[in-house]
């Protein structure tokens, strides 16, 4: 399905833009961009994460809304999750080979289930699959990876420039000490694109919303990711209050 292109899109990260505890979004931002959505903006919710693990911190909320997930390899429209990108089965072998190399635990994501190797009192379980909507299983049995998320090797920095050396689409969260690596040149604005989405305002905070940011019409940074200097229009506080501000006043400008 295609989306009419529109400056009416409003495009919005979830994690350190939307979402400040990794379970849930504060209800003034649930009713700014509820006041977005009665103004006539379509609303687009893109994220790093799943659309498995989207759908519990949208709690049900717009449910009309475009979902992009895995960094723009998967896409829902109407409900419907499909992914529009994933590793290559040569290109897999290989990133799994410079993941052995370096002894990394990693989180593994099919079109729907997913795969995990990591730490087991590692930060990012308490995101994963919070619906209880998927299965955990071995990583040979996913029919498709759309997103490997490593967690910790014996050398992240290497690990990180491996993945590039194979043309893949790589974050390094140095913050959060992971590595996201999407297959070919996979980015949220390139999924916008894909469903026909050139002119959007958009809300990001972190490195993997450089590309979504740079090709707003309207920008916002949430936060201060030195990473986005100079790509935003507006930059607020990672707040609950400041961003509902700005989501309010992008709604009453109409």
């Amino acid at each position: 399905m295609v989306t009419s292109s529109s400056v009416r899109t409003t495009v919005f990260d979830i994690d350190g833009t939307l979402c400040f505890d990794g379970r849930s979004i504060d209800e003034r931002i649930v009713s700014a961009i509820g006041d977005c959505e009665r103004a006539g903006h379509e609303l687009v919710f893109a994220s790093a994460r799943p659309v498995r693990d989207l759908l519990p911190v949208l709690g049900g909320a717009f449910p009309s809304a475009t979902l992009i997930g895995g960094n723009g390899s998967l896409v829902s429209v109407g409900g419907r999750v499909r992914a529009r990108a994933a590793f290559g089965g040569e290109e897999l072998g290989l990133l799994l080979g410079e993941a052995e190399r370096y002894r990394a635990g990693y989180l593994a994501d099919g079109p729907w289930d997913y795969a995990y190797t990591g730490p087991a009192g590692h930060p990012i379980l308490s995101r994963v699959d919070q619906g209880g909507l998927a299965r955990r299983v071995e990583p040979g049995e996913l029919p498709a990876v759309v997103k490997f998320l490593v967690v910790d090797a014996t050398d992240m920095a290497a690990l990180a420039e491996a993945g590039r050396a194979l043309g893949m689409t790589v974050n390094h969260h140095l913050d959060e000490a992971i590595i996201d690596f999407a297959p070919g040149t996979t980015t949220k604005r390139e999924a916008l694109a894909s469903l026909g989405i050139d002119e959007y305002n958009a809300f990001g905070n972190d490195i993997n919303d450089l590309e979504l940011l740079r090709g707003a019409r309207h920008a916002v940074r949430v936060g201060a990711h030195p990473g986005l200097d100079g790509v935003a229009r507006v930059t607020v506080a990672p707040t609950p209050e400041a961003v509902a501000a700005e989501i309010s006043r992008l709604a009453a400008d109409g």
